[in-house]
């Protein structure tokens, strides 16, 4: 019989084939699949990007040619651009039918986009991250960013769009990805109003009274952006529910069903729809298998103890990586028997560094563990091992060794840790996971729960964790890792294109 990822991917090709005869895709991001560098030869060069959703979405290219439009982020993307003269050119991926077209903005506007009003404003406001006694404050600086870079840049996307959807005969499929891109749908329609257009989005959607931290201007646009379109896509649930209420707070005259998670809005009709995103299964069994990674595992091995708590985190507030630091000195304290058998090796990726909130967190990260290592080590042992860079095959083998597996963020929109770690791990693995991480809907009957800000519960999921019959554990890992399998990245991707394809033949029926 079939795996389920085999299936998924007979049912993309299925989907792919039906596409290919009725519509045009275009996908729209602000980071691409390709990212262009110079070599040590001065030669430019490009390299595949790297993350679940670049491979999820650059998969479909396998099957039927597909345009990518993204930000030029740096100096070879321009280049790259420059010698493309604006239009599309074909990526560098044997057997893909992938095309990029890149965006140049200015310097400036770009960093108005990006490091004023994207990153942190909308990042901190989406994971509930402001101390609203305080912060945010909305100043000049900040209209500023919104009208000369957040708006410039979507109109800037919104136009290659256009541009690319006008050289085709069929009339297109959109497909948006994220908070960089709220207002790129109302552009593309008020110019092609017979295109589908879906937008998903990766990070949570907070609940109405939290969107008042934004200007009316703003979260209005935002909210009649995103209803441009025909189908608005979240990770969970939750952020569905909280979508329509915003849209019934903030979009006057919108009628909302709760029941069919639609919004009307003159006529015009928004699907709003949960997709949990996931990862590709098959692609992570391929790596672990891989000689380089198995080198990275006996490397690590060394620094493993008699029970070994991992955790893999950008480094970045929202992780909550200080509490998670926090419950792990109250469980050695709790617990002092634990002292030289228990390592907790951290991997951590650094993050937006060039922002000044981000650089604040990472030393008090960096100061709690020399304060854990100084309190409780010794020349023999240190409880907490970090691994501070961004190295990707390092932190999936040290996913293979974990007995406990620490995920603990303040929020998330899906979390993918929570999910390659059970699929990769050789040791029966226990997920401590965070209920408010979107992994949590789909993972919960399998892992231990924690409320994020509960120290005290923290540390005694991680002793419970350490503590667990083997039988047990063995019956939570095999449960995830099906679970994991049954609803993998392909299976996240056939389920968008399953709709936007009824979409289309909907649409079809209505012109014939």
């Amino acid at each position: 019989m079939a795996m389920p990822t085999e299936k998924h991917r007979v049912r993309l090709s299925q989907l792919c084939q039906e596409l290919l005869r009725h519509r045009n895709l275009i996908i729209a991001s602000n980071r691409g699949p390709i990212d262009y560098h110079f070599n040590e030869g001065g030669k430019l060069q490009g390299r595949r990007g790297t993350g679940g959703v670049v491979t999820a979405l650059s998969a479909i290219s396998q099957y039927m040619d597909l345009t990518w439009v993204a930000s030029a982020m740096g100096d070879g993307d321009r280049r790259a651009a420059e010698m493309a003269q604006g239009k599309r050119f074909k990526a560098p991926l044997a057997g893909h039918k992938l095309y990029i077209r890149f965006v140049v903005s200015s310097g400036s506007t770009y960093h108005k986009f990006y490091s004023i009003f994207c990153n942190p404003l909308l990042w901190f406001l989406q994971h509930y991250m402001w101390n609203s006694s305080h912060t945010p404050n909305i100043d000049a600086r900040v209209y500023d960013a919104w009208e000369n870079g957040y708006k410039a840049v979507n109109q800037a996307i919104a136009e290659a769009v256009i541009n690319e959807a006008l050289e085709s005969d069929l009339p297109p499929l959109v497909m948006l990805h994220d908070y960089h891109l709220y207002l790129a749908a109302s552009y593309i329609r008020e110019q092609i109003p017979d295109a589908i257009i879906q937008h998903f989005t990766h990070i949570p959607w907070p609940e109405p009274h939290y969107w008042q931290l934004l200007p009316c201007t703003m979260r209005e646009a935002i909210c009649e952006g995103l209803c441009a379109n025909d189908i608005v896509g979240f990770q969970t649930k939750r952020d569905v529910h909280n979508f329509l209420r915003t849209c019934e707070v903030f979009i006057e005259g919108a009628e909302i069903d709760y029941k069919s998670h639609t919004v009307l809005i003159n006529d015009h009709l928004i699907r709003v729809k949960p997709y949990p995103i996931s990862i590709d299964v098959t692609n992570l069994q391929r790596i672990v298998q891989s000689p380089w990674l198995q080198e990275y595992e006996g490397n690590l091995r060394p620094f493993c103890g008699e029970q070994t708590i991992v955790r893999v985190d950008r480094m970045e507030p929202s992780k909550n990586i200080v509490r998670g630091f926090r419950a792990f000195d109250l469980l050695l304290q709790r617990y002092p028997d634990l002292l030289g058998k228990v390592i907790f090796l951290a991997f951590l990726v650094p993050s937006r560094t060039h922002i000044r909130q981000y650089q604040r967190y990472a030393l008090e990260v960096t100061q709690i563990i020399e304060t854990i290592n100084t309190k409780y080590g010794n020349d023999d042992w240190q409880p907490i091992k970090v691994f501070y860079e961004n190295n990707y095959a390092q932190a999936i083998a040290g996913l293979r060794l974990y007995d406990v597996l620490l995920v603990n963020p303040v929020i998330d929109g899906m979390n993918l840790v929570a999910k390659e770690g059970p699929t990769v791990n050789t040791c029966d693995g226990v997920l401590v996971l965070s209920e408010a991480a979107g992994a949590c809907e789909q993972l919960r009957d399998s892992v231990l729960t924690v409320t994020p800000t509960d120290l005290e519960g923290t540390m005694k999921a991680i002793y419970r964790a350490l503590s667990m019959s083997p039988e047990e554990r063995s019956q939570r890992a095999v449960a995830m890792k099906r679970l994991i399998e049954e609803e993998d990245i392909t299976k996240w991707l056939c389920r968008q294109l399953d709709d936007v394809t009824a979409l289309a033949s909907e649409q079809l029926q209505q012109t014939t």
